[in-house]
Parts: structure tokens; C-alpha cells; sequence
């Protein structure tokens, strides 16, 4: 894909979009937060402050720089006759970058955005355990090294976009939103990390029985569902136009499709944990909703109405039912449910796109196209994450002791709670 020229209309609605994009990270901090002991709410906002901090300047630093943007062609390689771009050729500290209203400077500006947004996604799963640090290291590894790789393949002119040019796969991988480069990628980093934490301690009896933790505050995790809403219309337009090259007359249809998508999931969820508990759960309903937005971010400029409520409702089910299997079968401790609800709804909404999108001389290469896009997610960037991870652990050790982790992280590593007129709940009150 080549650079898009952007109308004055379009400059001003993207400018609108990244303006409001930041609640998403307000909405998903405020959800990971909710969704951990009371003992850890001010470490947990603290951490989401950290990481948009750390994810901000390595962006700035080296990120801009490796994920690139249009007409520069990136770095390539040959292969049957073919170049493929595997990485951007801009300039550390985005030097030569255009300090205007230009796509290339709304782009970098989005990228800030939503590695940011990426980083927060492990928060959830690595919550009452994890170490400041540790965050604060992770962080830059993925802001400054996965996310702007893998939106660089999919974005602008990077190989897995190219696939329609070089392989006639429909009109290559497509993503609009980003629900690969930042839900599916801050998914599977923090499915590794739960992989190397652990589980919280309590969390699985001796034969192996999981013991239920509930968040400390649902209204924290609905409120914080609510302002993501808003932030993922900012992020599905601004990505559309940069990336997708939609008119502004779609605006509309983005808009509509997001919202149906979180409206189905949200629902089906609800269903689903009636069905399966006797009684709605609310914050796994909470993460039905978040889930279809991120099945939005891919699909939503290319689907039917129709087809977006389909789509949020099969991110709803998917995501009250995985996280009991994750739970249950896999061992998987992943308190904010950031595994089911970024990693799998994004997948789901990749593939969405070649099911559901109504693109013109796509055909069936669409399908195939998205597929190629599932299959480096999981096949490079899931075990990419864990090594890098793996190894950053042996420097910077991720798990807090045994005892911080009773006391608490706000008083352990911070040494003030965010309750201090209240006494916060400790494990006696799950036996």
C-alpha cells in the first residue's frame, strides 16, 4: 500500500480521533486495576502510568523508526523474484519525520497511541504479581521492538500487506484498527507472562482446583469498559484512514460497526454466564464488551452492519467461555482476562475480515490472506515474546516475593495503599 493523501477533511477528522483514542488506555487501565485485589489498585494505576510512559519514549526513541510508514518502502529482502518489507528505514527519534498535519506525523502519532495501549494489555493478566520494574522492562521491549515490527508487516507496505501485490491474496492482510499489531500482540505477551509468573498464590488448590479471586471493584472494570468505547472509535477512524484509506463517508459505518460489535458481546456474554452460573456475571460481561471491540478493530471498515453484530457475538461466547477453559484446563492465571478478551477476540476479528468483508476483487484470497496474518502472530510473535520475556526475567527478576505479594504491592513496593481509611481485603476472607 502506498502512502495515503489525506483531504483536509480526513486530517481533521484523524486529529479528532487520536484526540479521544487516549480513553481507551484510560478504560483499560481503570479494567485491569478493577479487576485485581484492592491491596494492589494503586500499584496497578501506577503501572498503567509507567507503561504509557515507557511505551511513549521507546516509541519515540526506536519504534517510529522500525515500523515506518508508506512511500518509504521499508527494509526488504528478495525472494522468488519478490521484495518483501520485513522493516521500516525512518530515523531514530523521528528525526526527518515532518512535524505537520502530514499522514506520516498522524501515523507516528497513533503508533504512540497504541503501543501504549498494547503495553497496558498485560497488565491484566500479570496482576498482584508482577513487579514495577519488570512492567517498566517489558514495556520497552514490546513498544520498542514487537509492536512496531508486526504493525509494520500489516500496516503501509510491509510484507504480510503485500501479500495481494506479490501472491494475489485479495488485497493482502488487512486490519484497520490494529487488532493484530496491539490486541493480538499484547495478548500473547501476556499470555507468556503468564506463563512465566505463575499463578498467584492461593489461586490453585493442592489438586489443582482453581480457586476463584473475584476483582475488588466491578464499577472500576463496567466505567473502564464504557471509556474504551470511546477510545476504540478514536483508534478503528484514525487507523482506517491512515491505513485502510477509507473515505470519510465510512466514518459512519466504523462507527456503527464498533459499537454493534461491543453491543453483541456484551450481550452474548451476559447469555452465555447466565446460561452456564444461573446468573450474569458482570465482569466477564465487562470483558464480552472490551472482546468486541477488539474483534472490531480489524473488520470494522470492511463488514456489513449485519455481519459486525455477528462478529460481537461470537467474541461475547468466546471470551466467557475461554476464560473458564484457561482457567480451568490450561492453568492459565490470568486475573483481567486480557488472553480471551485481546488475543482471541483480535484473532477472531482478523479473521472476520475474509469471512465477512465486502471487498471489491478480493475473492477467496482474502480468507487466506487473514490466515497468513493468524499464523505469524502465533507462530513468530507468541514465541518471539516468551524468549525475549524469558530472558529479560533472568535481569530483571518479574515476580514479586512471597511476601510482597501477601502484603500487598501498593504497601510493599510503593509503602501507602489506595485505601488507606478502609481495610483491604487479605486471603482470609476466600477460605
Amino acid at each position: 500500500m502506498q502512502t495515503v493523501v489525506l483531504s483536509e477533511v480526513q486530517t481533521a477528522l484523524c486529529v479528532v480521533f487520536l484526540l479521544v483514542a487516549p480513553l481507551a488506555l484510560a478504560g483499560v487501565a481503570l479494567m485491569c486495576a478493577g479487576l485485581g485485589r484492592s491491596r494492589n489498585a494503586a500499584h496497578a494505576m501506577l503501572a498503567a502510568l509507567c507503561v504509557i510512559a515507557v511505551a511513549t519514549c521507546m516509541y519515540f526513541l526506536c519504534g517510529a523508526a522500525l515500523q515506518g510508514y508508506g512511500d518509504d518502502g521499508g527494509r526488504a529482502i528478495s525472494f522468488s523474484g519478490k521484495h518483501w518489507s520485513w522493516a521500516g528505514k525512518g530515523r531514530l527519534l523521528m528525526m526527518g519525520l515532518p512535524v505537520d498535519g502530514s499522514p506520516a506525523f498522524l501515523a507516528a502519532w497513533l503508533g504512540v497511541l497504541s503501543s501504549a495501549l498494547a503495553g497496558l494489555i498485560p497488565l491484566g493478566s500479570g496482576a498482584d504479581r508482577w513487579r514495577l520494574p519488570a512492567i517498566c522492562a517489558s514495556t520497552a521491549l514490546l513498544s520498542g521492538l514487537t509492536y512496531p515490527l508486526f504493525a509494520h508487516w500489516s500496516w503501509g507496505v510491509g510484507w504480510l500487506a503485500q501479500l495481494g501485490t506479490n501472491y494475489g491474496l485479495g488485497r493482502g492482510y488487512l486490519d484497520a484498527g490494529g487488532a493484530g499489531p496491539i490486541h493480538v500482540v499484547g495478548g500473547l505477551t501476556a499470555l507468556a507472562l503468564t506463563w512465566l509468573l505463575g499463578a498467584r498464590r492461593g489461586k490453585y488448590t493442592s489438586d489443582g482446583m482453581p480457586m476463584a479471586i473475584p476483582g475488588h471493584n466491578a464499577v472500576f472494570v463496567i466505567f473502564g469498559a464504557l471509556l474504551a468505547l470511546v477510545g476504540w472509535l478514536g483508534l478503528n477512524g484514525a487507523g482506517a484512514l491512515l491505513f485502510a484509506g477509507v473515505d470519510p463517508s465510512r466514518i459512519p459505518l466504523i462507527a456503527v460497526n464498533t459499537v454493534l460489535c461491543a453491543a453483541g458481546a456484551a450481550l452474548s456474554a451476559a447469555i452465555t454466564t447466565r446460561v452456564r452460573y444461573s446468573k450474569p456475571d458482570a465482569s466477564l460481561s465487562a470483558n464480552g464488551w472490551t472482546g468486541g471491540l477488539a474483534a472490531s478493530s480489524a473488520c470494522c471498515a470492511f463488514i456489513a452492519p449485519a455481519a459486525a453484530l455477528i462478529v460481537g457475538f461470537v467474541a461475547g461466547a468466546l471470551v466467557a467461555v475461554s476464560v473458564e477453559m484457561l482457567d480451568l484446563k490450561l492453568d492459565v492465571d490470568d486475573p483481567g482476562g486480557s488472553v480471551s478478551v485481546h488475543a482471541l477476540g483480535g484473532l477472531w476479528g482478523i479473521l472476520a475480515v475474509g469471512l465477512f468483508g465486502r471487498l471489491e476483487a478480493a475473492g477467496a484470497g482474502q480468507l487466506l490472506a487473514q490466515t497468513v496474518g493468524i499464523a505469524t502472530l502465533l507462530g513468530f510473535a507468541l514465541p518471539a515474546t516468551w524468549v525475549l520475556n524469558w530472558l529479560l526475567n533472568r535481569v530483571v527478576p518479574y515476580r514479586v516475593s512471597a511476601e510482597g505479594e501477601n502484603q500487598g504491592m501498593d504497601l510493599y513496593e510503593l509503602g501507602a495503599g489506595a485505601y488507606p481509611e478502609f481495610v483491604t481485603h487479605t486471603d482470609e476472607f476466600m477460605r
